[in-house]
């Protein structure tokens, strides 16, 4: 009897062409510069594979399942007023809120890759510090951004999400701290997608030597009709003696897939708190990188998860120790509920010559269901001879002992288990330095623990 051959998937490329290289760069009437730069991701980006699970970095990232039909298009204009019909009273309440009381820093939100909304204070703007949309920054301020934009922090090269985000960002954020300026206040921005469609948005943050300053950066959209995508990009540049404070949350709807590069480069004894938080999306696929270049630089990379439904996680980290006396600490905790899936793949990398290196990392998983699974990948690669790099894992499910515990002193299963969930994250909420940012996530949470969208 005959059988019928099953066709695999394939890994599809989103339907984007060069023609709309052209077109984007000449609408907004960049430099040569930009454009010539942009083209060359391009060329770069069709010469790469999609990226599969034969290779080992995505071994267990199968996305094939994407309708690049909706998530592989750039948004539409609904209007002709240059805000794409998007105002910013479209992004959640709480979002838009300042960061500080009643005092407000610098603000940015982008609805889809519209710019709706921009604000600095006097007193950033007396201190030199520039926190503008990307495009302004291309104009403005052109020498520094040419000499950042995607040059050694996250380069084309790496792969063909990240070629793709060179040659066709399409809104993004630019940070600049001079030397020795402490800021005054912090910095927020917002990316909102109401489409189902493809987002491609950057983040470059450059503190000079001596420089300071707390951001924080949301991502967020409600739940589409169809496929969505984001394609991102974060670069953090951190000078000789500079701290950077670094918040980045996500809370996609249910059918955006996230590919994303983030990477830190830190020189001498520079500082950098990066803490992350991953609450919504279809399907995250995260790289996340520090590299410790300067002798005495120290970095921490923070992370808080929490998949439900069919949710899939899979967060990449590395911590490069490229230069003696340095130190990095990584602590990755998540809850997963349903049938949800998270990837943890960690690697502390100390190069020859990186003696007195200190780098540590875990990753604790709680699990809330018979069909959830958390996979724990933690990893050395040692080439220097004084060193103490360290590493812990652990997932196991939640405590029912706990749980009797306060059920049987009145407290109800729901409240005892968000009291579980609470007490598991708060070691990665206290390193969010605002307030009002660390009760949203715990509100993020308790929707959660809810079943709430």
């Amino acid at each position: 009897m005959a059988t019928r051959r099953r066709v695999a998937r394939e890994f599809q490329a989103p339907p984007l062409s060069r023609a709309d290289v052209e077109a984007l760069s000449a609408r907004h009437n960049e430099p040569d510069w930009l454009r010539e730069q942009r083209l060359a991701a391009w060329d770069l980006y069709e010469s790469l594979p999609m990226p599969t699970t034969q290779d080992e970095a995505w071994r267990r990232t199968d996305y094939r399942h994407i309708n690049w039909e909706s998530a592989g298009h750039l948004p539409v204009a609904v209007s002709t007023n240059g805000s794409g019909g998007a105002h910013f009273e479209d992004i959640p309440a709480g979002s838009r809120e300042p960061l500080l009381g009643e005092q407000q820093g610098a603000t940015l939100a982008f609805v889809n890759d519209h710019l709706v909304h921009h604000e600095i204070a006097l007193a950033l703007r007396e201190q030199g510090v520039i926190v503008t949309d990307l495009r302004t920054a291309v104009r403005e301020h052109s020498d520094l951004v040419r000499k950042h934009l995607m040059t050694h922090a996250v380069t084309p090269e790496i792969d063909k999400f990240a070629a793709l985000n060179a040659a066709l960002w399409t809104h993004g954020v630019f940070v600049y701290v001079p030397r020795g300026v402490q800021a005054a206040l912090p910095a927020h921005s917002i990316f909102y997608a109401t489409q189902p469609a493809a987002t491609l948005g950057h983040i470059l943050v450059v503190l000079e030597e001596g420089a300071q300053i707390d951001y924080l950066h949301e991502s967020l959209s409600p739940t589409l009709g169809a496929d969505a995508s984001f394609i991102g990009v974060v670069e953090l540049i951190v000078g000789a003696g500079a701290t950077l404070r670094f918040v980045n949350l996500q809370d996609w709807g249910h059918h955006m897939f996230e590919f994303s590069h983030q990477r830190a480069r830190v020189a001498d004894d520079g500082q950098l708190d990066w803490v992350t938080g991953q609450m919504g999306g279809k399907l995250i696929k995260a790289f996340m990188e520090i590299d410790l270049d300067g002798k005495g630089s120290w970095g921490r990379m923070s992370a808080l998860y929490f998949p439900s439904g069919q949710q899939f996680m899979d967060l990449d980290t590395q911590q490069n120790h490229n230069a003696p006396y340095t130190t990095s600490d990584l602590l990755f905790k998540g809850v997963l509920k349903d049938e949800s899936r998270t990837v943890w793949q960690g690697m502390i990398k100390a190069l020859p010559g990186a003696q007195k290196t200190d780098g540590f990392q875990a990753n604790r998983n709680m699990i809330m269901s018979d069909k959830a699974r958390a996979d724990s990948i933690p990893g050395l690669e040692i080439e220097a001879n004084d060193v103490r790099c360290t590493h812990a894992s652990a997932t196991g499910k939640i405590e029912e002992e706990l749980i009797f515990y306060l059920m049987a002193r009145g407290v109800p299963r729901d409240e005892a288990e968000k009291l579980i969930v609470d007490g598991f994250f708060v070691p990665v909420l206290d390193r969010i330095p605002f307030e009002s940012v660390r009760d949203r996530m715990m509100a993020y949470v308790e929707r959660k623990l809810l079943g709430e969208s």
